[in-house]
């Protein structure tokens, strides 16, 4: 295994998988108990598995406050999609502008902190499920088809809750990290918050999506564009991220269309065998995703294929459609991203590269006596660097693509290379702080060093900001106060030389990041 997934050496997303499936086959096992014995539609069994799939991702990073959360807002959430699905056959323009504010508001949320964000998440789960259900279903009606909607719901986020503890207790995942660790810092960039600038740009894609859709050369595959403007547009960080995506999700589509048209006609609708086949692609989807968002979306658009298939739906036509009602979508949440209140890549860089530095500011800072401070801080600096890498994944697949002329540099790419390297040290001076709190916090020739790091942090983040550093500051390059003794303990050792490591990272960061012109102290007057 581990030679055939370089990007899973040690099973941990396979690991994920296997939990995020359980979750999505206990959920459809109950939807099934359900439609036997109430006497739903198999829209309601779609329904089931497109939330319980997407739950089985997302709850990896909830914490005990989210699961409290999810159980309100996911069935509050599933009940109301059932009735926006009968909104939208009924009532089609009506449908999608309450589709298009639902999908809004989500997003918009998200200015309100990681939990705001959570939840506007579990909102648009149900959401997509309406998109999935094909054409010409007959769906269930009533008031009771939205209770147990919320009813399917709610068991998603419950044994989805029990199988994530059990994995967690067995240490077969990871625990999340806590949410002080993955708050966000509060943006100073003038203008919309990003949040806001992502709602818009949603709203733009999907109003055009369905104006495309309804009205358009693809309104037999109106679902089909909406869904890939969604999801090409939605969670977008910036533009070179929209970019990749949609360029990932336009092949991968294609793939996935050519490989599910290839079975139908072999299984025939309605059989048990085609829904074995969706459920492993569901699988081999989720488990590929983080090796490319390519194979996602591949994987998805096969099973969807299979989907429609079972329900009886001729693929012929399907198959030479489909793709161009994906690559209008793409289009549209492509130009949404990049025209209206755009998110620059390099913006983003920036703004997280800070975001990094000032968990390693906090690391140097702390009171080393604290040793849950200290390691709080290194959990805070360890998650920046993890949100950095994320953005800049799209500028590592633009990097990698062949160009004429010679290689161009990349600083949010570099920058990210040497926040890397700092993770070893920072690691080394948690561990030696942690062995000897009091010999560290109180030897002159560490304090020297730590007070040195933590200047030069502390310039480079306001070099980031564009920012000059402070007239009275200490500058990065002060000499130690006092000599190394002679013989100093291991603990020590180790943190002088984490420290110099350090140090020298952010001597790299300098380059990038090339401090502004300080004001001198004759400038600073009062007129």
């Amino acid at each position: 295994m581990r030679r055939t997934l370089p990007v899973d050496p040690d099973g941990r997303h396979l690991r994920a998988t296997v939990v995020t499936m359980a979750t999505v086959l206990g959920t459809y096992g109950w939807a099934l108990l359900v439609e036997h014995l109430v006497g739903l539609h198999a829209d309601s069994l779609v329904q089931a598995v497109v939330v319980a799939s997407a739950l089985g991702r997302v709850q990896r990073a909830f914490d005990r406050t989210d699961r409290a959360v999810a159980c309100l807002v996911l069935p509050c959430a599933a009940a109301g999609a059932t009735e926006l699905g009968t909104l939208l056959r009924q009532h089609p323009g009506l449908g999608d502008a309450v589709f298009v504010l639902g999908m809004t508001a989500a997003i918009g949320v998200r200015r309100f902190g990681t939990r705001a964000t959570r939840a506007g998440t579990l909102v648009v789960l149900p959401l997509l499920a309406v998109l999935v259900v094909p054409a010409g279903v007959a769906p269930t009606d009533g008031p009771a088809r939205a209770g147990w909607a919320a009813l399917t719901a709610l068991f998603a986020v419950v044994w989805g809750t029990l199988l994530t503890w059990a994995a967690h207790r067995t240490r077969v995942l990871p625990r999340p990290p806590a949410a002080w660790v993955v708050r966000g810092p509060v943006s100073a960039r003038p203008g919309p918050a990003p949040s806001t600038r992502m709602a818009l740009q949603m709203a733009t894609a999907l109003t055009a999506a369905f104006v495309v859709g309804r009205t358009g050369v693809a309104r037999p595959l109106g679902s089909w564009v909406v869904l890939s403007a969604h999801l090409v547009c939605g969670g977008a960080r910036s533009r070179g991220d929209v970019l990749v995506k949609g360029a990932w999700r336009t092949l991968g589509a294609a793939a996935g269309t050519l490989a599910g048209g290839a079975l139908p006609g072999t299984v025939g609708p309605g059989s048990d065998t085609t829904v074995v086949l969706i459920f492993a692609v569901l699988a081999a989807g989720t488990w590929l995703r983080e090796l490319s968002y390519a194979y996602w979306a591949a994987c998805v658009t096969a099973a969807l294929c299979l989907l429609y298939d079972w329900f009886g739906q001729d693929p012929g036509d399907l198959l030479r459609t489909r793709p161009a009602g994906i690559a209008a979508g793409a289009l549209i949440g492509l130009a949404a991203s990049w025209l209206v209140l755009p998110i620059r890549t390099a913006a983003v860089a920036r703004a997280r590269t800070a975001a990094a530095l000032a968990g390693l500011g906090e690391l140097l800072e702390a009171d080393w006596h604290d040793v849950c401070a200290v390691r709080r801080a290194r959990a805070r600096f360890a998650h920046g660097v993890d949100q950095l890498g994320l953005a800049v994944a799209p500028l590592r697949v633009l990097a990698a693509l062949p160009a004429p002329g010679p290689p161009r540099a990349s600083p949010a790419l570099e920058a990210w290379s040497a926040l890397q390297g700092c993770a070893g040290p920072a690691d080394e001076l948690t561990d030696a702080v942690t062995a000897a709190p009091a010999d560290l916090a109180g030897d002159p020739a560490v304090t020297g060093r730590r007070a040195r790091a933590a200047a030069h942090a502390l310039a480079v983040r306001r070099a980031i900001g564009r920012r000059p550093p402070p007239p009275d500051g200490p500058p990065a390059d002060a000499p130690d106060p006092t000599d190394t003794p002679a013989a100093p303990g291991p603990a020590v050792r180790t943190a002088l030389d984490a420290l110099t490591a350090l140090d020298a990272r952010l001597d790299a960061l300098t380059r990038l990041y090339p401090p502004r012109q300080a004001p001198s102290a004759a400038s600073v007057t009062v007129r």
